[in-house]
């Protein structure tokens, strides 16, 4: 267990390493979501050092060149699917994830995890995995439309917040004519029917 001086020290290297692997921009983004995951955390009951380390750790792939992404996924033997082959925007969720465990010696499995699903959702995601994929779409510095409908429900009722920004980002995604993840389909279907069965009982 970690002193609260052990802990600090630790973060300051891991926000020192963040520095030299990401734009300015991302790095600000970062550190917002960052205290986006702590707050909902404390509000629903999460871990908030959990969601303090997964957020912070949530995009340091993002800038990683693809071919790069795709080389230290295929010396974990990890597969890519059609759509992450052609998106490669999709590829740091998972390339964050081997960073996460060998750069920066992360061995939570909910917080690699959290890391790995911030872009797509997927179906039945836990309280941390939740609270990292709202974070990263609310935090403060985000600014597209719709965002302050998100917010204001992001803190009364987290899978309804969630349901909200996934509908968002499909609904634009059909609208460019890219790709849509499966994930993502069925992250929303997920929680949708999660709340259709509550309501029945």
């Amino acid at each position: 267990m970690m002193t609260k001086g052990e802990k600090m020290k630790e973060y300051t290297s891991i926000k020192q390493t963040l520095k030299t692997l990401l734009k300015e921009d991302r790095y600000i983004h970062t550190l917002a979501t960052q205290r986006e995951a702590v707050k909902l955390a404390k509000n629903y009951g999460a871990d908030p050092e959990k969601a303090s380390l997964a957020a912070l750790l949530h995009d340091c792939a993002k800038n990683m060149e693809p071919e790069a992404m795709i080389d230290i996924l295929s010396k974990q033997y990890i597969k890519l699917d059609d759509i992450e082959r052609k998106n490669t925007a999709l590829l740091h969720g998972k390339a964050g994830r081997v960073m996460a465990k060998f750069k920066f010696n992360v061995t939570d499995e909910d917080i690699l995890n959290a890391i790995e699903y911030h872009t797509t959702g997927k179906e039945n995601m836990t309280l941390l995995q939740k609270i990292i994929f709202l974070a990263d779409v609310i935090e403060e510095t985000r600014n597209y439309e719709g965002v302050e409908e998100v917010r204001e429900v992001a803190y009364e009722n987290l899978d309804k917040a969630i349901v909200m920004s996934l509908n968002r980002t499909i609904l634009s995604i059909l609208k460019k004519g890219y790709l849509l993840h499966p994930n993502t389909v069925n992250a929303r279907n997920y929680l949708i029917m999660e709340r259709e069965e509550k309501m029945k009982d």
